[in-house]
């Protein structure tokens, strides 16, 4: 089997010129999102979605060293994907099988094998999953799994001009990672870090393969501050609902034993 597989996507480097998306849609025979007027600063597909797999956010923040400028602000990039989480939620819940671990440690959905039910949306933490209106079935990110098997790199990072989007064995890329964020700090942007890049940095997903280098809050970037997978939970409800239950067998044995008494007193 091969080792795990994965993306590391550094936001400072992004320029925001979406070729990673345009890569995309080209070599997945994506269908365009529509030319129109969405409100989101220069950025016309929005978020990620059925026909969408690679997203480039705008986003337009107060400039902190100018407060004094009315109307100031500075850019910050970024190129969302699927996370392809170590522990899936989409994958757990799929009732057919559609969506699998594939020997990449990449989470793939076979769309011959979808019938559109819907539970892996509701059960991805990250909203990435999608319909397609016109079948029905689900889609998202491959992580162009037919490159992966011809030993090519997908397409998205092939065509980023700056390097932002990484891909590579999880490992070296975290340890690259963990460097990166080291030598910024030594250049004096102290606000950079790693969002997901390890278990411990994120237990409700156990980690993501596909993880990003912020300089702000997640959710500036449209991403969860503590993302949990909803099977996670499963467990700590089974527990909370017996403990629930034999609480309130106590109090119903307590009441027959100590009603019963006091009836006859």
């Amino acid at each position: 089997m091969s080792g795990g597989k994965g993306f590391f996507t550094d936001t400072t480097l992004c320029i925001g010129c979406k070729a990673c998306e345009v890569a995309c849609k080209q070599w997945n025979q994506l269908p365009e999102d529509g030319f129109r007027f969405t409100g989101m600063s220069y950025d016309n597909t929005a978020h990620l979605g059925a026909s969408t797999w690679r997203h480039v956010a705008f986003v337009e923040r107060p400039m902190a060293l100018h407060p004094d400028q009315d109307g100031a602000f500075s850019w910050l990039f970024s190129s969302d994907v699927c996370k392809h989480c170590a522990r899936a939620g989409c994958l757990e819940s799929c009732p057919t099988g559609a969506i699998i671990r594939t020997e990449f440690e990449t989470v793939y959905v076979q769309p011959d094998i979808c019938n559109g039910c819907g539970y892996c949306i509701v059960n991805c933490p990250f909203g990435v999953i999608d319909r397609r209106e016109e079948d029905g079935r689900a889609w998202k990110c491959t992580l162009c799994y037919d490159r992966l098997k011809e030993d090519l790199i997908p397409a998205c990072a092939k065509a980023c001009p700056t390097e932002s989007i990484q891909f590579g064995d999880l490992d070296q890329l975290r340890t690259h990672a963990e460097e990166r964020v080291e030598k910024l700090h030594e250049r004096g942007l102290k606000d950079a870090y790693l969002y997901g890049a390890r278990k411990e940095d994120q237990p409700g997903t156990e980690g993501l393969n596909a993880f990003f280098l912020l300089v702000d809050q997640p959710e500036v970037y449209n991403l969860p501050p503590d993302p949990v997978v909803p099977t996670k939970k499963v467990k700590d409800a089974w527990v909370s609902m017996a403990a629930t239950a034999a609480g309130m067998a106590l109090v119903t044995v307590a009441s027959i034993l100590f009603g019963g008494k006091g009836d006859r007193s």
